[in-house]
């Protein structure tokens, strides 16, 4: 059975000579000081004749990591290395939430990656001018196993799915992953991600900041810290500020906001039929328009059928994951561009080139699993996991596209203030080429950036300014106070 096949092997469709490699261990030992054995490792999982790639000067890899032996359970990864002077520049892990949904996808692909798969025939990938490789060596992670390439051949895993596990497997592909590439170890670790990854990328920074204090030298990970956007962090305030936010920006009406307001508690996970009527008439407002993205436009391409994310029991927010259009997906800037992505990572070319499908999967590759129908745990709020991060000394920041319907600003400003952090400086604009950007807010502790203009998958929409805020945040700057 495919997810859960213990068939292992690579199909490679590249062979080097004996001298090529023998010149490829020589370099990088002499460099890096790596034994033949890691070297080679890492020379497997190089990708190489990727169909429809431009030309670039930066190598990366792609392939398995297991996390968990006895189980089978192996996530699929893929790494650039940074454009320019890889040596010298931080690691950055990236995660896209749902919970369920693939980070090569949607980070990769169609936000904030090297390479975005576009229409046509023939397979063809155009190289983003804005990608965070630009900036840092960047690490993409389908998880949890189910997700994507991702696999386990214990089939029990799936129904065991959670936070928790989440986190714990992402902890052991890290330390795996490190022994892959030690040479990426002594360097500066972030992690950063969107959405569900609200949860995903402070527990995984937990587990890293807690394992930390214990750990020997050699699974040490030099975390220093993480940057979330529109991220789900709270359901009392993250849905309250959905509705708000829904009748400032006239989505709804003012009868179907007074009748939300007035029949649902967010506070609470059971509620009234009246309710749930208010919040029915909420959520069809979303069949007209995109809840990720207020002013772009929607694909026609499939008009006839609702595109919407498999619905997941036990899920944050416990009270709006109930309902159907809650599970809706994301589009990008171009609305079509998941189609795109699908029908590239589904080539048997490209999943070569890739390493990946080993298991040789019985289904389709998709942006979301469609296995993962049941998530075991998911606390109603994450600002507990973030005081004591602060507390800690990682550095961290909160960002938000404010034209989002779906986690929006309005909602992650109520979260930011529930979670009482003193504010240094109040709202502030940044620039990025002689125009506001958004706006700042420095708290004791933390930073928030709104990005203006720009939806949920920030970068998909504001690319310029999102490969400007991970810069500045990288190098621990404020964003650019004035015109530039």
């Amino acid at each position: 059975m495919a997810l859960f096949s213990t068939d292992y092997n690579y199909n490679y469709n590249y062979a080097p000579t004996l001298l090529y490699l023998f010149l490829v261990f020589v370099l990088l030992r002499a460099v890096h000081g790596l034994n033949p054995t890691v070297l080679a490792r890492q020379e497997a999982d190089r990708v190489v004749n990727l169909p429809g790639q431009p030309q670039v000067d930066f190598k990366h890899y792609a392939g398995y990591v297991t996390v968990n032996e006895s189980h089978g359970r192996a996530l699929f990864y893929w790494f650039f290395e940074a454009v320019d002077e890889p040596h010298n520049k931080p690691l950055l892990l990236w995660l896209n939430g749902g919970p369920g949904c693939s980070s090569v996808g949607y980070g990769e692909a169609e936000e904030l990656g090297p390479f975005f798969p576009r229409k046509g025939s023939q397979p063809r990938l155009n190289l983003n001018k804005n990608s965070w490789n630009k900036a840092a060596n960047l690490l993409f992670v389908e998880s949890p196993v189910g997700v994507g390439f991702s696999y386990t051949n214990t089939s029990s895993d799936i129904n065991q799915l959670g936070d928790s596990i989440t986190a714990k497997d992402s902890y052991a592909f890290l330390v795996n992953w490190f022994k892959r590439f030690p040479q990426f170890k002594s360097h500066e670790f972030y992690i950063s991600g969107e959405s569900y990854a609200g949860h995903y990328v402070p527990q995984l920074s937990e587990v890293i900041f807690d394992s930390n204090k214990q750990v020997s030298k050699s699974k040490f990970i030099n975390l220093k810290g993480f940057m979330i956007g529109n991220a789900l962090l709270d359901d009392d305030t993250d849905q309250t500020g959905m509705i708000d936010y829904a009748w400032d920006h006239a989505v709804i009406s003012d009868k179907v906001y007074k009748d939300v307001k007035s029949k649902c508690n967010f506070s609470s996970t059971d509620q009234t039929e009246a309710c749930k009527n208010a919040l029915n008439e909420y959520f069809a407002v979303y069949d007209l328009i995109d809840m990720y993205s207020l002013y772009t436009p929607t694909c026609v391409q499939n008009s006839t059928t609702r595109r919407r994310l498999p619905a997941v029991n036990g899920i944050a927010p416990h009270l709006f994951s109930k309902f159907e259009n809650w599970h809706r997906k994301p589009a990008g800037y171009d609305p079509c561009a998941d189609s795109y992505t699908e029908a590239y990572l589904n080539r048997p070319d490209v999943q070569a080139a890739l390493h990946a499908n080993v298991t040789k999967m019985a289904y389709n590759w998709t942006h979301c699993s469609n296995n993962i129908t049941f998530w075991g745990d998911a606390p109603a709020s994450i600002l507990p996991v973030i005081r004591k991060l602060v507390n800690g000394g990682l550095r961290i920041w909160v960002y938000s596209g404010d034209t989002d319907g779906r986690i929006p600003v309005t909602a992650t400003r109520m979260t930011l203030k529930k979670l009482g952090l003193k504010i240094v400086k109040d709202w502030t604009p940044w620039y990025s080429h002689n125009q506001v950007g958004g706006w700042t807010i420095t708290y004791e502790g933390a930073m928030f950036v709104t990005i203006r203009g720009a939806g949920h998958q920030v970068p998909t929409f504001k690319p310029k300014e999102a490969l400007l805020m991970l810069k500045h945040f990288l190098a621990n700057k404020t964003m650019p106070p004035k015109a530039f």
